[in-house]
């Protein structure tokens, strides 16, 4: 493996940027789907979930330091139960990370649409430009982006305190707007369930960490400090964001929007340049979450490869230290889901999503305890405290995201996810065939022993 191996350049603020910033989307074009979904409570549903999730993060932080490999929940699964089962769970990881590029990459239409109206298809073309942009990118050193994704953090949390504060002391901030509009949770106990399961996808990003644990430069002991951190940095940010944009006009204005921060600004005559701000804030946004996504989903499929559960060509670097032929297929299932994901494209995407990374969380959780039984004598270099009833807690939220998530998707939301399972049990049969030609190419299970050979 030392010959075909991934480059060791990201620190651990490196990986907190790109963590944080990716689980950091873009409520730029976002938000008014939060305000529809339960109005202004959103504030208060955000950091509910970020401690909700902080068992599963807790096992994730155990499992990447005790089974620091790309493969991560692949090779978890695989060592608790067996390489059907991992190739599955990877499977559905990869579907987490693969569905946020589109997501994102909408946003820019979006933004040129609020100056230059733009039909559905050529909001999809911008899409497939900025994804093109960044495939060919993503074919460089993962310094680039590393180092994109630290600067990008750093100024967008910066831009989004700046118009959040504007808001809040302009005058024209007026908790009013939410009293007298339904309060804080207008659609009631539907909205709070529904909102507690699909707004998750907020979260999503602090399971990337184990999928670029290969190309760290710290001791993979303190990767549960990079998870802990994308969970309470965007917990704070997003309380004080919807705060500020909830109190600034009722939330049924809001949720007919199409960027509200930059239409509030217009709407209460506020100066132009906190507009143009929070629009540069929503595009760093949305280009760092594209960029670790997009990463984590090239490893995903580098991982599985590594384990023979794919081809190893998906496994193959080019000279920049880049699984190229992962970033192709990360670039076609991209380019896919732009196409099917429509003019609903954020609530599709959020349910469709939701319910994968609860059946990641799930798992994950599971494979602790089931680890620690099965394998007592392997070094765990990060513990997580609490013992059986925080992973029984970390089970919990993870059935209470795939249920309420499947109450928000379509029939064509769930025609598409029942797609890519199927897609996913067609790669494992071919792969199951192809491996019988060559005992060389069987399944590979990883131990804390092959540590150093990766």
């Amino acid at each position: 493996m030392k010959d075909n191996k991934l480059k060791k350049n990201l620190s651990i603020f490196n990986m907190i940027a790109l963590s944080s910033g990716a689980v950091i989307g873009g409520w730029l074009a976002e938000a008014p789907y939060w305000f529809k979904t339960t109005g202004a409570g959103a504030a208060f549903i955000f950091p509910i979930l970020a401690i909700l999730l902080i068992p599963v993060g807790l096992a994730f932080g155990e499992l990447t330091a005790m089974l620091p490999f790309a493969s991560g929940v692949d090779i978890w699964t695989t060592n608790a139960f067996d390489h059907r089962m991992g190739f599955g769970v990877q499977w559905m990881m990869f579907l987490v990370q693969v569905v946020e590029p589109p997501l994102m990459a909408f946003i820019f239409g979006t933004v040129i649409n609020h100056f230059i109206p733009l039909s559905q298809m050529q909001i999809l073309i911008i899409a497939l430009v900025i994804v093109t942009i960044w495939f060919i990118a993503s074919n460089y050193d993962i310094k680039i982006a590393g180092t994109l994704s630290t600067i990008f953090f750093v100024v967008m949390i910066a831009a989004s305190l700046i118009v959040s504060f504007t808001f809040l002391f302009s005058g024209k901030w007026s908790i009013e707007n939410i009293n007298t509009n339904g309060g804080f949770f207008p659609m009631g106990g539907k909205g709070i369930f529904i909102a507690m399961a699909v707004f998750s996808l907020k979260y999503i990003g602090f399971e990337m960490a184990p999928t670029l644990i290969e190309e760290t430069n710290f001791p993979a002991k303190d990767i549960w400090k990079v998870i802990a951190s994308a969970l309470l940095i965007p917990a704070v940010l997003y309380f004080i964001v919807v705060m500020a944009i909830g109190g600034m006009a009722p939330w049924q204005e809001i949720s007919e929007m199409t960027m509200p921060e930059p239409q509030l600004v217009a709407l209460h005559g506020l100066p132009k340049i906190i507009g143009i701000v929070a629009i540069i804030s929503g595009l760093l946004h949305a280009f760092t979450t594209l960029m670790g996504f997009w990463t984590s989903s090239t490893r995903v499929l580098y991982g599985a490869a590594e384990l023979n559960q794919l081809p190893k060509a998906f496994s193959k670097i080019n000279k920049h230290g880049q699984p190229y032929i992962s970033n192709i297929v990360v670039y076609v299932f991209t380019i896919l889901f732009c196409f099917f994901s429509g003019s609903n494209w954020v609530q599709y995407i959020y349910a469709i999503s939701s319910i994968a990374a609860g059946v990641v969380y799930f798992v994950s959780c599971v494979n602790v305890l089931v680890l620690r039984k099965k394998h007592p004598e392997w070094k765990r270099p990060f513990k997580a405290p609490g013992g059986v009833p925080m992973m029984i807690g970390g089970m919990i939220i993870s059935v209470w995201l795939m249920i309420g998530a499947g109450l928000e998707l379509d029939k064509g939301g769930y025609i598409s996810l029942l797609a890519f399972v199927v897609v996913g049990f067609i790669v494992y049969f071919i792969n199951k065939s192809y491996r019988k030609s060559d005992p060389n190419k069987q399944p590979i299970t990883l131990t804390p022993e092959d540590i150093d050979k990766y």
